[in-house]
């Protein structure tokens, strides 16, 4: 029977006792999925094409809008993401899809924004007849358009651009397709991904404004968000209400990078492929206070199975 180490006990009885971080990590991820939950099923009513939409430009209202934008920004996100890693490996590993693939790519990054939203508009409304989710997924169909483009770019050249050192480690340890990527690819291309994933979903801010007003039969609906108040509010001309939407917008831009991009990229900096320290190294409190709880390491155990069993 193998007895267990003394480091091995220790992180044991580091999981076992639950404290007042574990606490705070575990109270703030209920409370998100909560909050998830509620807002997300806001977004799942029906709606008559013949009544417009309007917006509340009530300062009041601006807490539940902005948490309305940010649902779009992040599913757009996922959606850009997921694309980029397969539109980007296609094109990387096949000289036919090459081809085609990356000049289609050029000429897609090249229209703009509304162009792509009265087709979306079309095709969703008719998935979707007479709900809410048509609106919801030409909206985020338009932001994805302002942010997928250049992540896919961005995870091609680094695939085509990988280090002939981890090529060869690779191949010598015969890597099926799916290690190669999870093992090699993935992690030489994970920095750039998040740094054009920070760089594009700040350009999607820009787009909120004209994503979040959508045209069906004639009639313009406005989403509930902080690009639909502010439009609004410019349209009434009430310069008060812009100032508030302006104060929500840059508070919601500054609250995304502490919560969610600084502790990413601080994440990354354990994917650099360096032969020497780097001086500035990127640090997150967010990320140092995760890293505090026992959460990670017992979701690990958790999941360890699972990932056994993929990786078979």
């Amino acid at each position: 029977m193998t007895i267990p180490s003394r480091s091995t006990m220790s992180r044991v009885r580091r999981v076992s006792r639950l404290s007042w971080v574990d606490v705070a990590v575990a109270v703030a991820v209920l409370v998100g999925m909560y909050l998830l939950l509620r807002v997300g099923k806001e977004a799942t009513v029906s709606f008559d094409p013949a009544h417009v939409v309007k917006v509340d430009t009530s300062p009041a209202e601006l807490p539940y809008y902005a948490a309305r934008s940010l649902l779009r920004m992040f599913a757009a996100l996922a959606v850009s993401v997921t694309f980029a890693l397969v539109y980007a490996y296609a094109a990387a590993h096949s000289r036919r899809l090459e081809r085609v693939l990356i000049p289609a790519l050029d000429i897609l990054q090249s229209v703009p924004v509304l162009g792509f939203l009265t087709v979306a508009v079309a095709g969703f409304v008719s998935l979707f007849p007479g709900s809410m989710p048509a609106l919801e997924c030409a909206s985020i169909f338009a932001i994805f358009t302002s942010q997928a483009w250049n992540m896919a770019f961005g995870f091609y050249h680094s695939l085509i651009t990988l280090p002939r050192e981890l090529d060869e480690v690779s191949r010598s340890f015969r890597f099926t397709r799916w290690m190669r990527f999870w093992k090699v690819e993935l992690p030489a291309g994970a920095i750039g991904l998040v740094w054009n994933g920070m760089m594009s979903f700040g350009g999607g801010w820009f787009f909120l404004v004209a994503s979040e007003a959508i045209s069906v039969s004639g009639h313009r609906h406005a989403l509930p968000g902080v690009g639909s108040f502010a439009g609004t509010a410019i349209a009434d001309g009430d310069l008060g209400k812009v100032g508030w939407a302006v104060v929500t917008m840059a508070v919601m831009v500054v609250g995304v990078n502490f919560f969610f991009w600084r502790p990413l990229t601080a994440w990354t900096e354990r994917f650099k492929n360096e032969q020497s320290e780097a001086a500035d190294v990127q640090r997150s409190l967010v990320l140092d206070f995760v890293r505090r709880s026992s959460w990670p390491a017992l979701l690990g155990r958790l999941l360890r199975p699972v990932a056994e069993l993929l990786g078979r």
